[in-house]
């Protein structure tokens, strides 16, 4: 061969590949709109959420989609809504909307997510990354919003399993002023009744002394009991709970809000790829992953699968795949995650913690259920009265 043949047979495939159609690129556009009101001034030396929780975990798993997405012409965008007031959040679903945004990750508090449900039309899907308000999943519930936040029923029955299996079953109950304490306080009490246990103190937290000086006085006289196996604080901005441990009248361990406690992720959690997965929010956020970014996280991430194995974003494509018996969720638990069908929670499992280490995982063993152990934790459908995927 030539070299001006050689040289013609490259001119001809240079331009064959340049005049092939190029495949256009599916773009998903994902928004996420956060608000939390001020929890006004604690009175404990907790540090404090970080300002970015939420967010970072939404970007980790916008980048997370694009990683898969660049080999199927998918790419991700998320469009980000930091709002300073409600009625700013409220809003910013509807800027969303009418930009054509359908996908929205909401982290806002469930008073303001109930508003924006209520406001948005049905081909737009919603997930709650922050509220674990009960309510939201028990009556009244949109049949466009999943939960990818665990609810307070999954964190308290969690504990209770745990507290069962350790027959520690006599408990003094400490409750904190603010709603959310209250609320914390109530799932567990129906915990309580669900696995066996006994409150033999169920008492308000009235005072707003500085324990910081105080503790080693108030906190023995306040937990004096007969006996119990343990302490249970619901204490949710860590106004006293922080100073529960070590002054208690009997020496008991404290469990809830602090000491033991049950969340939906914890930096310790390294098994099951789970450390790769928390050194790249690490490397993206300069800190641990949190519960609102792992929640935020699910949630994109969601989206991401459905549009892997549908090639379709739209909102009830999403909703359709996520409720079939094709949906996995890998979530670095362990276990493949699924969404209830009648009330939209993403089923998943419950560590148990103490400050700087995984102390048990729940659905603790031993505790069955004819679908799956994970609906042990939470509202089970005869619980519900939700029916948004009948």
């Amino acid at each position: 061969m030539t070299g001006n043949t050689r040289t013609s047979l490259i001119g001809l495939v240079i331009l064959a590949w340049l005049s092939a159609p190029v495949k256009a690129t599916t773009e998903v556009r994902v928004g996420y709109i956060q608000w939390h009101p001020d929890p006004g001034p604690v009175l404990s030396n907790i540090i404090p959420e970080p300002a970015d929780s939420g967010l970072r975990g939404a970007e980790l798993a916008i980048a997370d989609n694009n990683t898969t997405g660049r080999f199927l012409d998918q790419h991700f965008t998320l469009s980000t809504v930091l709002a300073s007031t409600e009625t700013e959040a409220v809003n910013a679903a509807a800027t969303l909307r009418r930009d054509g945004i359908k996908l929205l990750v909401m982290n806002v508090p469930a008073s303001t997510l109930q508003t924006i449900a209520s406001q948005q039309s049905d081909d737009v899907l919603l997930f709650n990354a922050g509220a674990k308000d009960d309510s939201l999943r028990l009556q009244n519930c949109p049949p466009n919003l999943l939960h990818t936040q665990v609810s307070h029923a999954m964190l308290t029955d969690a504990l209770a399993q745990w507290l069962n299996a350790r027959r520690w079953k006599k408990l003094f109950l400490i409750t904190g002023p603010t709603a959310e304490d209250k609320d914390w306080a109530q799932a567990f009490r129906r915990a309580t009744r669900r696995f066996g246990l006994t409150l033999v103190a169920d008492k308000p937290w009235t005072f707003n002394a500085d324990l910081r000086r105080t503790a080693s006085k108030e906190l023995p006289l306040f937990t004096q009991a007969s006996d119990y196996d343990a302490v249970v604080v619901a204490d949710e901005r860590g106004d006293f709970g922080e100073y529960v441990p070590f002054n208690t009248w009997l020496p008991r361990p404290v469990v809830g809000t602090q000491g033991l406690t049950p969340v939906s992720w914890h930096f310790s959690i390294e098994n099951w790829g789970a450390a790769q997965l928390q050194s790249r929010l690490y490397d993206l956020a300069g800190r641990p992953m949190t519960e609102d970014d792992y929640a935020a996280w699910l949630a994109v991430r969601t989206v991401g699968e459905a549009m892997i194995r549908t090639r379709s974003a739209a909102p009830a494509d999403v909703r359709r795949f996520v409720f079939s018996d094709k949906f996995e969720l890998g979530g670095f638990k362990g276990r493949k995650l699924s969404f209830r069908a009648w009330n939209g929670q993403l089923r998943q499992p419950v560590p148990l913690v103490q400050p700087h280490a995984l102390v048990a995982e729940a659905p603790i063993e031993g505790f069955l259920h004819p679908r799956t152990e994970l609906d042990t934790l939470g509202y089970d459908k005869p619980e519900s009265q939700c029916r948004i995927n009948p």
